[in-house]
This record gives structure tokens, C-alpha cells and sequence, in this order.
């Protein structure tokens, strides 16, 4: 019995070349540097025996800054002047050091921990009210 090669071939999004012809088993590294933010798809044809394989991978790339916005939600309705905070920070992949100025957005404190802050100074002021003896006036 002989040794039976199976080609891999890879293709990104429609692309009518594949990117990479392999022979299986193999490990690829794939640079989505080279490709545009957003959804692309990764189609694996496989072939052995005058038999073909095939297998296609949804995936999306986010080389580029990330974008945060605080105001204005997707598909959100509004009216009026929105007062809206963006920020953009780029990922650093490079090198090992974090860098504190612009790796965060300032966010505003949701609503439940004022609920929270509420309920614990409500619950403080019952409790000194309700057991705490104040001295008797002379």
C-alpha cells in the first residue's frame, strides 16, 4: 500500500488563487495583517484520491484601532442633541509593556451602582435612626 499525499488548498474570502497549497499534516500561520477589518472567510479544499474535502471558516479581523463610544448604542433610537464620548486606542501586540494613556475609556457609573450606593446609605440611616441612643438634652 502506498503512501497517499493529501494537497490542502486555502483560500480567503472569494479569491479565485488559493493563498497556500499544502500537504497535510501541516501548521499555518495566517497573517490577517494583509487583510481588511471585518468578516472574511477561510475555505480549506482538500484532496486525496480523486476525493475532495472541503471546509469553510467564518472570521473577523480586528487589526486596526478599537473604537469605543459611550452615547449612542447600534440600532438605537434617538432625538435631540446626543452628547457622545469616543475614543480609539491602538492594540499593541509588538511589545510585552502595557501603556496606561489611552488603553481605557472612560465610562459613566451605571445606574446600578447608584441603586446599590442608595440602598446602603438608606439602609445606614435606619439603622442610626433606629438604634443609636442619643443623649438626653439638659
Amino acid at each position: 500500500m502506498e503512501n497517499c499525499i493529501t494537497k490542502m488548498f486555502l483560500y480567503i474570502d472569494n479569491e479565485k488563487s488559493p493563498i497556500a497549497e499544502l500537504e497535510a499534516p501541516v501548521t499555518f500561520n495566517l497573517d490577517t495583517t494583509k487583510l481588511a477589518d471585518g468578516e472574511h472567510t477561510l475555505k480549506i479544499v482538500s484532496k486525496s484520491e480523486g476525493k475532495e474535502g472541503l471546509k469553510i471558516i467564518n472570521f473577523t479581523v480586528r487589526n486596526g484601532p478599537i473604537i469605543h463610544i459611550v452615547g449612542l448604542s447600534d440600532k438605537e433610537v434617538v432625538n435631540g442633541s446626543l452628547p457622545i464620548m469616543l475614543n480609539s486606542y491602538n492594540n499593541i501586540t509588538d511589545n510585552h509593556s502595557f501603556a496606561i494613556k489611552g488603553s481605557e475609556s472612560p465610562r459613566t457609573i451605571p445606574i446600578w451602582v447608584w441603586v446599590i450606593i442608595l440602598a446602603f446609605v438608606a439602609w445606614a440611616a435606619y439603622y442610626i435612626i433606629m438604634y443609636h441612643n442619643l443623649p438626653a438634652s439638659s
